[in-house]
């Protein structure tokens, strides 16, 4: 099916909540900022379409997404940037919440209070009991004079708690040097939550790394696969990772060796240790990696290859959690060459979102993909 509204759509997004309803949000542009929206899929459709915000300093990106979420509780959380300063990359982390299904929100708050005009997005997040854990690329460290040493002035990982009447707690440096713009995400296993992000090392490798939360505390970032893949700029291109159980699966995009790949590797004890990578997808494609969970036996990967008149494809295929992969098969398309697909599974349904060109406008595209005969 596709969802239409309007002319400026950008940057759709998928969450799985605690409560294991599907939401979809995106943000529709205005003369001054933008509006984030969402809707809920339950009961086999899609509910109404709810505002959490219309916010005049919103910051609109194709790869930096908001979001609305569901917490253990049922309270959502949404996210969402906003222009902290006249500099095209100086803005925050904003959060709003809502106790009643998004009728009302609180006043937003900022996920951190550093303080500098500089980039924070990227954002990740998972319920606590009191709240919501972020995970964030933080660029406070960018405004640091220059140096040999890319490690003094790199982008970071940083992390805090933050509870419904906006108390932030638990912050946390979880890793001093990132790559500058590729997305994180996180998903919650059976002890507790574990993300992946991409790294960066003073000398420009820039694989990607796992981390868990144990004993309240995000734990020190390990390499998931040495890639080596060495690059002098960010690529834009984040892991994502889905878990279930002591199963866990991620899924990323490699260019190492000039050699663009995607991968995927399982763990079947919570993410404390993986097995060898698979090949889902080699030759010219651009990554964007998506990955859901399907039935208790079968793992969904998405990404983008190039198509014919300039347009995108929506790539997906099908592994068994043994390691048999099926083929790769065509979702969809777009003309719009800068948009990151997004792919969430539920018990009962696997989805796939995108933007696509709609005349001079957008359009948004929201595809439920049939798994089995």
């Amino acid at each position: 099916m596709q969802v239409r509204t309007g002319n400026a759509v950008v940057g759709p997004r998928l969450e799985v909540g605690a409560d294991g309803k599907l939401r979809l949000s995106w943000m529709e542009r205005l003369d001054e900022g933008a509006t984030l929206k969402f809707v809920t899929l339950a009961d086999g459709g899609w509910g109404a379409t709810e505002d959490v915000v219309t916010d005049a300093r919103m910051f609109v990106n194709w790869a930096d997404l908001s979001s609305v979420n569901a917490l253990p509780d049922g309270t959502l959380v949404a996210s969402w940037l906003r222009y902290s300063a006249p500099q095209t990359y100086s803005y925050d982390v904003m959060l709003a919440y809502s106790g009643d299904g998004g009728s009302t929100w609180t006043e937003p708050v900022a996920a951190h209070d550093d303080g500098t005009p500089t980039e924070h997005g990227f954002v990740s997040i998972s319920g606590t009991d009191d709240g919501a854990a972020l995970l964030w690329l933080d660029g406070r460290d960018t405004g640091n004079p220059p140096s040999r040493n890319v490690l003094d002035s790199s982008m970071t990982l940083r992390a805090a708690r933050i509870s419904p009447d906006g108390v932030r707690s638990g912050e946390q440096l979880v890793d001093d040097s990132v790559c500058d713009c590729c997305q994180t995400d996180v998903a919650v296993a059976a002890a507790g939550p574990i993300a992946v992000y991409r790294n960066r090392t003073g000398d420009e490798i820039r694989d990607i790394y796992v981390t868990r939360f144990e004993n309240g505390r995000w734990q020190a970032g390990t390499a998931l696969h040495e890639d080596r893949w060495k690059i002098s700029a960010c690529p834009v291109n984040g892991p994502a990772i889905a878990a279930d159980g002591e199963f866990v699966a991620v899924a990323w995009f490699t260019a190492a060796n000039q050699r663009p790949l995607v991968q995927l590797k399982f763990s079947t004890d919570g993410g404390r240790t993986f097995g060898p990578p698979l090949e889902v997808a080699a030759g010219e494609n651009k990554g964007r990696v998506g990955v859901g969970l399907v039935g208790e036996d079968l793992v969904a990967v998405s990404w983008v290859e190039n198509g014919p008149d300039d347009s995108d494809l929506v790539m997906l295929r099908l592994v068994t959690r043994d390691g048999r992969p099926g083929p790769a098969v065509t979702i969809g398309s777009s003309k719009l060459l800068r948009m990151f697909p997004q792919l969430a599974s539920t018990r009962d349904a696997l989805v796939a979102a995108w933007t696509d060109a709609d005349g001079d406008g957008t359009r948004l595209v929201v595809r439920r993909v049939a798994v089995g005969p």
